[in-house]
Formats: structure tokens, C-alpha cells, sequence
């Protein structure tokens, strides 16, 4: 019995081990003979052209779309080839995407995909299988952003076969903005300068003037007899324009300096007008000193021009000197030189190297015979100080028929009578030159004092040639 019962024993153990080695078994056959997955669905669009129209896009610098149909091979499928780099453009513009075309079928078309731009063009090829283009050529949307973007393009046989695709990176930069020149500012000047013409240099030879009394005078010049057109259309107290005869007269080659102003005051003592006498305590902007009695002119500037002279003074001078001042007419015939409708002295443009009338400091002269005579030899008409003339200022004058006699002269009955009579005279004189005052440095431009006043005011002096 005691053996059955080990018999038994040993039988339950050796199954146990057997089950369980069938177990073990199953284990390690489970992963081999798992249920296989189902196979992956790709979809193929590539007939489909409504569907390739929505899925031909951009992923980073890869085309998606327009796959080769299952039916084509490497063999008979189109290729493209193409260097292409870097193309520039702006929104509008017409780019050109070259390509060399390699394919068993005829080219059918061309499509295009430029990112950041919704679908993509589709150029059908119209043209001779055997002339087949070099480029896809197409305008760029204006809806394009700028910035640089990457453009894939391709082609299609008429077997609908597509060919590789190639990348290109376009830089799309806003068209250049042509900036319109600003306007042009015109200044409001009493005198409408024409528009500035750079000439050569012009050397004016003064005209050949026979004086019909024998010997200049030293120091200045013959202005010859004859009609001149004064006065100037874009001047307004200059109006009009009139034709004047003006007798054959001598006028100073320079303005009168300081050292000969002084001499004058030597001469004539400290009474020098009919208002007073020079107060050698108060001071002055003559340049002139006093030392024991005897005026100098301060060095540096015996050849300056006397300034800040009144017009009494100046006729008391020209009295003592044996002249006079001129009249309006002889000093604008003067001034122009010779020249005819001209607006400056040397020409109709403003010539900073030909005058001095652009110091800001009211005292400042330069010595005379600094710049360049005109036609006739006189020097400094434009600029540096106001000259005095004999005529009484009046805004009219020119539109009255006195303004056309010969020799005419405007608040007095005749030269003789003014000169005869000046410390009685009263009212306002004219001034010529335009001093520092651009707008009135041309020929023709006016300008008044009081008889009295002492401005910037300086003077040359004329002499008759009968005299």
C-alpha cells in the first residue's frame, strides 16, 4: 500500500510539472502569434485635382501634394532641374522661376506654391512640345507680406505625371517710395528774382566814354550823357518803369572814407551841421578820434566809409569839396554800369563776392575798392553803406510826369536852388545802395531818412562836367 501511495505521489507531482511547463510555453509563444495590425491606408490624391488644389502646400521648405499617380514610374515621370538662390521682389511684381525640363510626355503645366499664400497657380502650357519654356513666369499676389518666403514649384505632363519640386527663397520688400521734391518756398522779397543761371563769368568792359570837358577829375569818373531805363517792375516804389535823360556828370570812384571825413572836421572845425557841434565826450561810430585838438581817423579804418552822416553834413562836405550829391537819376544810371535792365550792378544774380550786404552787425564796412567795379569803374554801389542823394523821397514820383524831363529831380525846382538852399530844406531824402538789406541792394531799390538822422548812411559825391 505504502508504494501505491508513492506511485500516486510521484504521478500528481509529474503532472503538475508537466502542466506548468505548458503554461511557461504558451507565455513565450503569446508575442510571436499576436494578431497582426491592420495595414496602414495611404490616400492617393494624385488624379484628384480638386482635392491636390487644398493639400499642395508648404511644411517648413517641403512641398506636400501632387504626388506621382500609381501608375508612373521614375522612368517615365518628369524631372526638373533648376539654380535658382535668392530672388528680390516687391508685392505686384512678375517673378521668374527657371527650370530645365526632363520627361518622356509632353509639359501639360506648371504649379507654383509661395508661402503665407492660400493655395497655389496652376499654369497650363500651351505652347509647341518642342519649344518648351525655360521659366515658370507669374505676377506675385499683392496680398504677398513682406519678408522672405519660400516658393516650391513644379511641372506635369499630359499624363498628369508630376515632376520633383524645387525650392527657391524669395525676398519681398516694399517697392521703393519715390519721395516728390519739396516745394519750393519763395521767400517774400520786394524784388522776384528770376531763376539763378550758373554762367561763366562775364568781365564787363566799361563802355569807352570821350569826356567832352577835357580831364576827369582825380579820383572819379565819367558817366556819359544819355537815356537810361530806370526804375524796376517788381520793386514797388519803383513803377513804373521809365525812360530818363540824364546829362554827362563826374562821380567819385568810392564812397567817402573816414580819413577823408576827418579832414573835413579839421577844416571846418567842430561845426559840421546845422543841428550842432561834435561832442568829442560822447561817442560815435565814425572811427574818428580826437587828440589835442585834430581829428583822426582810427587806425585800420582811414579807408572804411564814413557812416552814420546826416544829409546836411553830407552836403555841407560835398559843398566844401567843391561837388555835390547826386540826384536819384544819376545815381541809379551810375549804378547799373552801363548794363540794360540788369538787377544787381554786375547781372541778375545775387553774388555774395561782389558786395558787402550780408553782415548782421550794422557798424561792420569794409574798406572801399574791396569787391569788383561795375561797367563804368565805380566800386561799392551795391552794399556796405546808404548813399544820400538830393531828391526828396516820394512813393509817387515815378508815375508823374516830372519823373520824365531830363535831369529830373523830385522836391525841388532845379539842382542849383536845392544846393543854394539845403539847410532850409526839411521832410526825407532818399537813400540808395541797400546798405546790409538784400532786398533793396539791387540798382532800383529805394529807400528813405529824416535830414537829420544820423543812420547807416554814408555818400559819394558828382560833379557837373561844365563845373
Amino acid at each position: 500500500m505504502r508504494k501505491y501511495q508513492w506511485l500516486i505521489i510521484w504521478t500528481l507531482i509529474g503532472g503538475m510539472v508537466f502542466f506548468a511547463s505548458c503554461d511557461r510555453a504558451q507565455d513565450m509563444l503569446d508575442p510571436v502569434i499576436s494578431e497582426p495590425k491592420p495595414p496602414e491606408v495611404i490616400e492617393d490624391d494624385a488624379l484628384d485635382t480638386t482635392a491636390l488644389q487644398n493639400r499642395f502646400t508648404i511644411e517648413g521648405a517641403t512641398a506636400v501634394g501632387r504626388q506621382r499617380p500609381a501608375t508612373s514610374t521614375a522612368e517615365t515621370a518628369p524631372t526638373i532641374q533648376a539654380n535658382v538662390g535668392e530672388i528680390n521682389v516687391s508685392p505686384g511684381d512678375t517673378i521668374s522661376l527657371p527650370f530645365t525640363y526632363s520627361g518622356t510626355n509632353a509639359l501639360a503645366g506648371c504649379i507654383v506654391c509661395i508661402e503665407g499664400v492660400d493655395g497655389y497657380f496652376d499654369l497650363p502650357y500651351t505652347g509647341a512640345a518642342d519649344a518648351l519654356p525655360s521659366a515658370i513666369t507669374t505676377v506675385l499676389p499683392q496680398s504677398v507680406p513682406l519678408g522672405s518666403f519660400t516658393v516650391c514649384y513644379g511641372v506635369y505632363d499630359t499624363q498628369d505625371q508630376y515632376s520633383n519640386v524645387i525650392t527657391a527663397v524669395v525676398n519681398v520688400t516694399a517697392p521703393e517710395v519715390i519721395e516728390p521734391e519739396p516745394p519750393i518756398v519763395v521767400e517774400p522779397p520786394v524784388v522776384v528774382e528770376p531763376p539763378v543761371v550758373v554762367e561763366p563769368p562775364v568781365v564787363i568792359e566799361p563802355p569807352v566814354v570821350v569826356d567832352p570837358g577835357g580831364t576827369t577829375p582825380e579820383g572819379m569818373v565819367l558817366i556819359p550823357a544819355g537815356e537810361f531805363q530806370m526804375g524796376s517792375s517788381h520793386i514797388f516804389d519803383a513803377q513804373p518803369v521809365h525812360t530818363v535823360y540824364v546829362d554827362a556828370f563826374y562821380m567819385d570812384k568810392y564812397l567817402v572814407t573816414t580819413a577823408q571825413f576827418a579832414e573835413f572836421l579839421n577844416a571846418k572845425g567842430d561845426r559840421y551841421d546845422r543841428y550842432g557841434k561834435l561832442d568829442e565826450h560822447q561817442p560815435t561810430p565814425w572811427r574818428i578820434i580826437q587828440v589835442d585838438g585834430i581829428y583822426y581817423a582810427e587806425i585800420g579804418y582811414e579807408n572804411h566809409p564814413i557812416i552814420f552822416v546826416n544829409w546836411y553834413t553830407a552836403m555841407a562836405y560835398a559843398a566844401w569839396v567843391g561837388k555835390r550829391l547826386p540826384t536819384e537819376a544819376e545815381w541809379e544810371k551810375a549804378a547799373r554800369g552801363g548794363l540794360t535792365g540788369k538787377i544787381y550792378p554786375w547781372g541778375d544774380s545775387k553774388d555774395d563776392s561782389k558786395a558787402n550786404y550780408t553782415q548782421s552787425n550794422h557798424t561792420h564796412t569794409i574798406a572801399v575798392g574791396t569787391y569788383p567795379p561795375n561797367g563804368y569803374g565805380l566800386y561799392d554801389m551795391a552794399g556796405n553803406v546808404w548813399e544820400w542823394c538830393l531828391d526828396e523821397y516820394n512813393r509817387d514820383f515815378y508815375g508823374a510826369p516830372p519823373s520824365r524831363s531830363p535831369n529830373p529831380i523830385a522836391g525841388a525846382n532845379s539842382i542849383e536852388w536845392l544846393i543854394s538852399n539845403f539847410t532850409d530844406v526839411h521832410g526825407r531824402r532818399v537813400v540808395r545802395g541797400g546798405y546790409l538789406n538784400r532786398q533793396l541792394v539791387p540798382v532800383a531799390g529805394r529807400f528813405y531818412d529824416e535830414l537829420s538822422n544820423v543812420n547807416a548812411s554814408g555818400f559819394r559825391c558828382v560833379k557837373a562836367v561844365s563845373d
